[in-house]
């Protein structure tokens, strides 16, 4: 079986910047719901997502002893 592999033309961290502003966006327009903690919840976690990407691109990144 063949895998695709796909080109992304804008790296991960414009993506989720992007989903994050749009997230945030559509939380703020929300009255208190569960549906906007959702919302705000899935932007932190994008937020959670950058950094971990930011560490493990860093070049001081060390394998655990």
């Amino acid at each position: 079986m063949k895998h695709r592999h796909f080109e992304q033309a804008r790296s991960l961290e414009e993506r989720l910047v992007d989903d994050i502003n749009r997230l945030r966006e559509e939380a703020r327009m929300l009255p208190p719901s569960p549906r906007r903690d959702m919302l705000l919840r899935r932007a932190q976690q994008d937020e959670t997502t950058m950094q971990i990407d930011a560490w493990l691109s860093s070049p001081g990144l060390r394998a655990p002893t």
